[in-house]
């Protein structure tokens, strides 16, 4: 990449734009639900947006990254999930989604969480030390894509849930 990334945390007046880089960067994908711009906004409206990053390219806002408290069966336990994700969809396979993942969990990491869950490609987040744990479970989902990354302490067992915000809806 030519141009210097920056990575901050979220300011206000941030949201609106991190919603557009948001829902453009999911708009084709697939596995989406078309709900993780409200996601967000949901998160950041129940102050759950434990880390919410930012990346910056010439003073414009082109990736964002969440990481909101979960609960492993029905405790907190200093545990985070990490979603969702965004790099805008001109500069994808540029590294800016590794750089917000590396800063985010060096975050996370320093302000002493004991681990870190997502939902995700095997392919791709194996490379940041994520792994599957059958012993950690989520839904319904195909084990393999339901990951977990260690920080510090003993490793909890049992069912995931993601905060109340990863239910919001698109609006209409």
């Amino acid at each position: 990449m030519d141009k210097t990334l920056e990575i901050r945390p979220e300011c206000a007046g941030d949201a609106d734009i991190i919603r557009g880089v948001t829902e453009a960067a999911f708009k084709f994908n697939d596995h989406s639900s078309g709900t993780e711009g409200a996601i967000i906004d949901a998160l950041r409206e129940a102050d759950a947006l434990a880390i919410s990053l930012v990346a910056v390219i010439d003073n414009e806002t082109v990736g964002h990254i969440a990481f909101s408290p979960v609960t492993i069966e029905g405790e907190h336990l200093d545990w985070f999930g990490l979603g969702p994700i965004a790099v805008r969809p001109d500069l994808h396979k540029r590294g800016i989604g590794s750089a917000l993942i590396r800063e985010g969990l060096a975050r996370l990491k320093q302000a002493g969480a004991s681990g870190c869950v997502l939902v995700g490609d095997p392919a791709y987040y194996c490379r940041f030390g994520f792994e599957n744990d059958p012993a950690m479970r989520y839904e319904d989902l195909p084990p393999e894509y339901f990951m977990r990354l260690v920080f510090n302490g003993s490793l909890p067992t049992g069912r995931v849930r993601f905060h109340a915000g990863f239910s919001a809806s698109q609006e209409p």
